[in-house]
């Protein structure tokens, strides 16, 4: 049976006013993420933790420096503990998907680039990896929202994003809980292409300084298995006035 052509018209016309809010929404709640990182500049200092199985922990220092350049995102990651386990890394990441790490080790005379099979481990283990230092899902192409949904007491935005060919990621789909007031993430699903395992990464103490919102604590658990890993953060500053030069190349062989 054909559909009459003016009954086909009303359905556009209907669903147009629809289209451009769920459109309008959809943007509203990105923004807030991607004005967060796009006036980013702190540094702070804390702790990598490994618990395994059994409640074992693992703990190395850490410290980040990040800053937002005009059309990239630098993280400088000093990574302590014992001498053979000592790294520093700069991520860029950039809204065009072209993100690079560059990592150094003791006795390293300049850095060198790290491959991107590698993007996957991590000083710890995969489950808090050196990708996993990026947020680039809000630049990803594809997105969708469904607003109202709840994590703990807190009311969420659900996004859900999905790379383009151009992103440099091991993951196929991110779903993130967004907390409705603040757009800050609260839980995070990340689905990694080639196996299809959840990596599950959830933000306790969210707090305001100085204008900005951050966590003081992310746990990230791989679905299916014992053990996790937690980025604690015990101090630091959301407004550091960082320059090109504590991003240089000597910053990361510097031990």
């Amino acid at each position: 049976m054909r559909f009459p052509l003016a009954c086909l018209a009303a359905t556009v016309l209907l669903s147009a006013p629809l289209v451009a809010q769920v459109d309008s929404s959809l943007k509203a709640v990105l923004a807030q993420p991607i004005d967060r990182i796009q006036t980013t500049d702190f540094r702070a200092e804390g702790h990598l933790i490994r618990v395994d199985a059994k409640g074992a922990r693992t703990s190395y220092p850490v410290t980040l420096k990040a800053h937002w350049f005009s059309g990239v995102l630098r993280i400088l990651c000093l990574i302590g503990g014992p001498a053979d386990s000592r790294v520093h890394l700069l991520l860029e990441m950039r809204p065009d998907g072209h993100n690079s790490i560059q990592v150094a080790h003791p006795g390293d005379k300049a850095p060198a680039a790290l491959p991107f099979e590698k993007w996957n481990d991590g000083p710890l283990g995969p489950g808090f990896s050196y990708e996993d230092f990026f947020e680039s899902q809000y630049y990803w192409p594809t997105q969708s929202l469904q607003p109202g949904k709840k994590f703990g007491a807190r009311l969420c935005d659900l996004l859900k994003s999905k790379p383009g060919p151009s992103d440099r990621t091991h993951y196929a789909e991110m779903q993130t809980w967004l907390d409705h007031s603040i757009g800050y993430p609260v839980y995070v699903e990340k689905t990694i292409k080639a196996t299809g395992t959840v990596k599950e990464f959830t933000y306790f103490g969210l707090r305001k300084n100085s204008g900005v919102w951050s966590a003081s604590q992310v746990e990230s658990k791989i679905r299916g298995q014992a053990g996790s890993t937690l980025l604690v953060i015990d101090r630091g500053s959301p407004k550091a006035n960082l320059s090109p030069r504590d991003f240089a190349p000597e910053q990361l062989t510097r031990f």
